[in-house]
């Protein structure tokens, strides 16, 4: 098994190549996708409610996850430390089932492993970039970044305290095991830098 990390900016392009190396029959692990999961776990739910109160929650139960990220994003201390209990009750439980899904794949015979894909906005951060093979630091011209942050219809407050959130708990990944991947380009582009890097692992 070999386990890729993705880190870089917000809107650089992440997902996209991850999708390409999906395509290419990596087993992608979308941290973002997780933590939506886990904010429908009862007990996360509970806790979310005790922290946050009633109004963060529909009529069906679930949270609302706009109404949430105006209580975490934005520019006081008050939303930093919002910030910070949210991650402390969702960051967890999205590594434990990170490490479950990684344990699955391990557990399998050597013919049916796959290159797996860890694709965690704060790799380094958590510590996963030390079970990491590789990682790929994923960047596009900034221009190019704006626009897609702009196609996100963020209030800009709220995108504005995202990014000065990302960058205050950003960590580099360690330069010996990191391929730089330019996403700045259209789909085509992109494809033909992922497909560079799966050659490489094929000779890993």
């Amino acid at each position: 098994m070999i386990i890729v990390g993705l880190v870089g900016k917000i809107a650089a392009g992440k997902s996209t190549v991850a999708r390409a190396l999906a395509d290419l029959g990596a087993e992608v692990v979308d941290a973002d996708r997780i933590a939506h999961e886990v904010l429908g776990d009862p007990d996360a739910t509970r806790a979310i409610i005790k922290r946050f109160g009633p109004a963060v929650i529909d009529e069906a139960g679930h949270v609302r996850r706009p109404v949430l990220a105006e209580g975490v994003f934005g520019p006081s201390a008050a939303h930093d430390a919002a910030l910070a209990d949210l991650e402390a009750i969702v960051h967890p439980r999205v590594r434990q089932r990170i490490a479950q899904q990684l344990a699955e794949v391990a557990g399998m015979p050597e013919s049916e492993r796959k290159v797996v894909v860890l694709d965690v906005p704060l790799l380094v951060q958590v510590g996963l970039d030390a079970r990491c093979d590789r990682i790929v630091l994923v960047e596009c011209e900034e221009n190019e970044r704006q626009r897609r942050l702009d196609a996100r219809g963020w209030p800009p407050m709220q995108r504005a305290a995202r990014e000065r959130a990302w960058a205050r708990r950003y960590r580099p990944p360690p330069q010996k095991k990191t391929w730089v991947m330019d996403a700045s380009g259209d789909s085509a582009y992109t494809q033909f830098q992922v497909g560079r890097f799966w050659d490489s692992l094929r000779r890993h």
